[in-house]
This record gives C-alpha cells, structure tokens and sequence, in this order.
C-alpha cells in the first residue's frame, strides 16, 4: 500500500509476515477453519499493520528515544533536534546506524502490535455485538483499549527492553558499553546479568504508556472515524472510504502522541537507568520518583521532552498501521472467503 511492488522492504514484509500467516490460516479455512479465520482475523492483520509501521518508521523512534535519553546522560547540555540525531549518526556509523535495533522492534510489534490490536478489535466488536450491533460509546471504546494495551504490554515488555537498550547503547561511553550483537544477544545478556527480572522493568509505566496508546491511537481513531464519516456523508457500508481513513487517522495520530508522550519517556529512562559504579544506587526509585525528578528539574514541560521526534514518530506510525490495516483486513477477508 506504501511501497513499491519491488521494494525489497515490501518484499521482505511479505515473506516473513503476510504469507506465512495467510498460508497458515488459509489451510484451516473450511468449515470449522473459517471460525478459527474469523476469530484471529484481528490479530493476523492488526500485527501485519504494526510490523510493517515499524519497518518504516525505525529511524525516527530511534531518534525519539536518544532525545529522552540525552539529558539524563548529558545532564545540562542542550538536547539535540531530531534531525541533528540521525544526521550525526549518519556520518559517523553510516545509513544502518539509523535501523540499529530494528530486530527487537520487529520482534516487539509480532508480539505486542499483534496482542494490543487483536485484542482490542476483538473486545470492541464483542462489546458493538452485545449493543444489537449499533457503534459503542467512546467510555466502552476507551475501557477497550486500556484493557487491551495493559494485556499486551504484559507480553511484549522485554522486546520493548530489548529495543530501547540496542537504540541507547552507543549513546554510552566506550568503557560502559555493552556492543549487543542482535535483539536475542540484548534479551539473553540482560536475563544472565541482570536476572530475568530486568527484562520487566519499567513494566508500571509502560502498562500506563500501553494503555495511554490505545486509547488515543484505536479508541480515538474509532470515534473520529464515525464522527469524520458523518461530516463527509461517508456511509461506510462497505468499509470507512480512504477520506474518512485519513482524516481520522491524522486525529489518532495526534491524540497517541499527545496521550501517551510523558509515561513513554518515564518508561524509556526508567528501562535504560543502569546503577552507580561507585555507589551502586539507581537514578530512579521508580515511576512516581522518576516522574518528581522530571518534574522539579524541568517542569512540566519537561514530560514532552522531545516531543517533535516523538509526535514525527508515533503520529506517522499510528497513521500507517490504520491506513494499511484497512487495506490488509480487506485483503485478508478475501483470500479466505469471508464476509
């Protein structure tokens, strides 16, 4: 839908996602397959929709978490703009130094895109077919949400510690780096060094972060899909047209970012704090500590630090997933006969 047919990134989506689950599914499809097709319909093209965002949008999440990490481990120094981020990476490591990471990020969206997307799907048409089928309020789309993005952030938090420790390694001195060579290197050292502990820390703020995503990304992307429908006569018998799809993506991708910009940067310093050498002592006791040392050192202000990268990442991101989950799902429902 975004690339070209012969774009090796197309094509290394569609052999290592699309196909195989296609396939897999489309032999269970008889009568008995076609439940099982209906039911993993959300999941099969929720997480398809979240790899493929993340392929294209790595370099700007990397970016976005180097802004969060750079006054904590450049403490006084002004932060770096996003662009200024990934051209000195550029130069100095070259063009694959911008998709460092990509591993755990792709492994992260098959395990927690998947989850958060099917989840919520799955929740919000079981509660719209208890309400006779008509649309569900935006507290039922919203509770939808939070819980679905807590469950998967429960799944997928160390891929999620994978991906910000490959991203912000470099960014230490050479003594104190840990040079991981891929996503299960990150995942298996941690577990040995640390203890299997570590792959969940940070869990608190990124279930809030996970439920504060949904919420503006699917829930808001839900209620904005009706209510820019209506304002463009769009009847949507037949699916929401491509108008309705991108206005109401541009408001979910502004409400993602918006809702979710101050538990992701706790999240990201609370994942990539490492202990005093001589004190052995954390920066951060936890969330609500974390969040009084944000606050006293810059404010409220201080919560959207670097919110250009972030809004250049999640609002992109969260647009691609639902402009390209449309086009999957009605790919999807063809290939295996379903309404």
């Amino acid at each position: 839908f975004f690339l070209p047919p012969n774009s090796s990134l197309s094509t290394l989506f569609i052999c290592l996602f699309i196909v195989p689950s296609f396939s897999i599914i489309s032999i269970m499809s008889d009568n008995k397959g076609s439940s099982f097709a209906k039911i993993a319909e959300p999941f099969a093209c929720g997480g398809s929709a979240a790899t493929f965002a993340s392929m294209i949008i790595h370099p700007m999440d990397l970016a976005k978490v180097r802004m969060q990490l750079f006054g904590q481990l450049n403490p006084g120094k002004p932060v770096p703009g996003f662009s200024t981020i990934l051209t000195t990476m550029i130069k100095k490591d070259g063009i694959k130094s911008v998709y460092q990471g990509v591993d755990a990020a792709i492994g992260r969206q098959l395990v927690y895109g998947t989850a958060r997307i099917g989840l919520h799907r799955a929740f919000s048409d079981k509660l719209k077919e208890r309400n006779d089928g008509k649309p569900i309020s935006f507290g039922m789309k919203a509770l939808s949400g939070m819980a679905s993005g807590s469950i998967a952030v429960c799944i997928g938090t160390p891929f999620d510690i994978a991906l910000v420790r490959l991203q912000s390694d470099s960014m230490a001195p050479v003594a104190d780096r840990k040079n991981y060579k891929n996503v299960f290197d990150a995942l298996t050292r941690t577990a040995s060094e640390e203890g299997t502990g570590a792959l969940y820390k940070g869990l608190a703020p990124n279930i809030l972060r996970g439920m504060a995503m949904n919420v503006g990304m699917l829930a808001c992307y839900d209620q904005a899909k009706e209510g820019v429908g209506k304002l463009l006569g769009d009847p949507m018998e037949n699916g929401p047209a491509l108008t309705t799809q991108i206005g109401a993506s541009c408001v979910a991708g502004f409400t993602a970012a918006f809702f979710s910009m101050p538990f992701d940067l706790i999240k990201s310093r609370l994942m990539a704090q490492k202990a005093c050498p001589t004190t052995g002592k954390l920066p951060y006791s936890g969330v609500a500590d974390c969040a009084v040392q944000i606050f006293k050192k810059d404010g409220p202000i201080g919560f959207f630090s670097g919110f250009s990268a972030y809004y250049g990442r999640c609002a992109p991101h969260a647009m691609i997933i639902l402009l390209s989950i449309e086009s999957i799902t009605k790919g999807y429902r063809n290939v295996l006969g379903l309404n």
